[in-house]
């Protein structure tokens, strides 16, 4: 018998669900080479919708200068980004038939979207549950999410859930390891993004979310992610959300571009059985201009009201779910549950199958 993990992911507006399906799933095979593995996009997305989208992002978020700026960069793509990314992005222009820099700085812009929640929490089982919301900064988003997974050597080696033409990840899934989800640290402001553009380019440091699948395909174990998340260097600071497989294996590391501002792991002996975070730093009150400072308050009032010993799936979803639709129109929930389940693992579709459930309900009830 084997260990898995579960996700759920729901876009939902203020009315209810904006899907009554499954986003696309896109299978990457990391033993092609980079230039090809994108290739899937092209049977989950109509090119001229993701073309005409990407243009919408640009020409809304992408001071014209940059445009110019970027084609130095361009003209030696492998010298200022790095492999695999710097091959992946080139097929990907290719295939969408796009101009390189463009598709440079749609992966760039895309870096500075995560404005969201996330939540990991332990029931009195010692099950580590991971939640997380995404408010898409710009509604054309929605339209250009997908599930992703990563196979190597013929098996599944780790899941993803990311935006079309993007090669970095903001929320992932390392088999029988760890779960991983980043949320942008208030100090970025989004019409901001491109002046982190610079660290990447010519200081090197790592752009946050191609930090998350560097992370969900080498590291060991939920404690090889925690140290690799928290000590590499990177264009920004943020948030990392991390979930185990073992009691106790949950915390939120604050990300300088250095180092750890700080680490919150979760403490279930001493009344610390869950953790929120959402775009500001725990410690601080939210700017009173900044609507999450009720979301946080109500989410942990009802989180409390449940209970270490009646938490489960729908719990943690309602608790979330309800209030972020109070104040925002556009966002996406994927839920990881990484709760102990046993099952035959028989051929590669069924664990694909197994994590990427999508529907416009709640989550299936897991509560007595």
């Amino acid at each position: 018998m084997m260990l898995w993990s579960s996700a759920l992911l729901v876009l939902l507006g203020p009315s209810g669900p904006l899907w009554a399906q499954r986003p696309p799933t896109v299978f990457v095979d990391l033993d092609l080479s980079p230039e090809q593995r994108w290739e899937h996009l092209q049977e989950a997305f109509n090119t001229d919708l993701m073309k005409k989208a990407a243009q919408i992002l640009i020409s809304s978020q992408v001071p014209n200068w940059l445009h110019k700026a970027t084609s130095p960069i361009v003209m030696s793509l492998e010298k200022h980004i790095p492999q695999p990314y710097a091959g992946e992005i080139r097929g990907i222009a290719s295939m969408m038939k796009m101009n390189l820099a463009d598709v440079v700085i749609l992966n760039f812009a895309y870096e500075f979207t995560a404005y969201c929640t996330s939540i990991v929490a332990q029931d009195e089982n010692g099950n580590i549950y991971h939640g997380r919301n995404f408010d898409f900064p710009h509604s054309v988003l929605r339209n250009l999410t997908m599930n992703v997974v990563f196979f190597k050597n013929g098996e599944p080696a780790y899941f993803g859930t990311s935006l079309a033409g993007y090669v970095g990840l903001w929320t992932g899934m390392s088999p029988y390891k760890f779960t991983v989800s980043g949320n942008q640290r208030g100090k970025t402001v989004w019409s901001n993004w491109w002046k982190n553009v610079v660290s990447a380019v010519f200081v090197h440091n790592f752009p946050v979310s191609w930090l998350v699948r560097v992370t969900l395909e080498e590291a060991k174990d939920f404690e090889d992610a925690v140290t690799r998340l928290s000590k590499t260097p990177l264009i920004t600071g943020v948030y990392y959300i991390v979930g185990g497989v073992r009691a106790g294996e949950g915390v939120v590391i604050t990300r300088d571009q250095k180092g750890p501002a700080d680490i919150w792991p979760l403490e279930p002996l001493n009344g610390g059985w869950y953790r929120v975070q959402t775009n500001f730093d725990h410690w601080l009150p939210p700017p009173k201009r900044v609507n999450r400072r009720l979301v946080v308050s109500q989410i942990r009032k009802k989180l409390d009201a449940v209970g270490q010993n009646r938490i489960c799936m729908d719990k943690l979803y309602q608790a979330s779910s309800e209030e972020v639709m109070r104040v925002t129109a556009h966002f996406m929930n994927m839920w990881i549950n990484i709760i102990m389940e046993h099952f035959s693992p028989g051929s590669v579709s069924s664990p694909v199958e197994k994590h990427l459930i999508v529907s416009p309900s709640p989550p299936p009830s897991t509560c007595l």
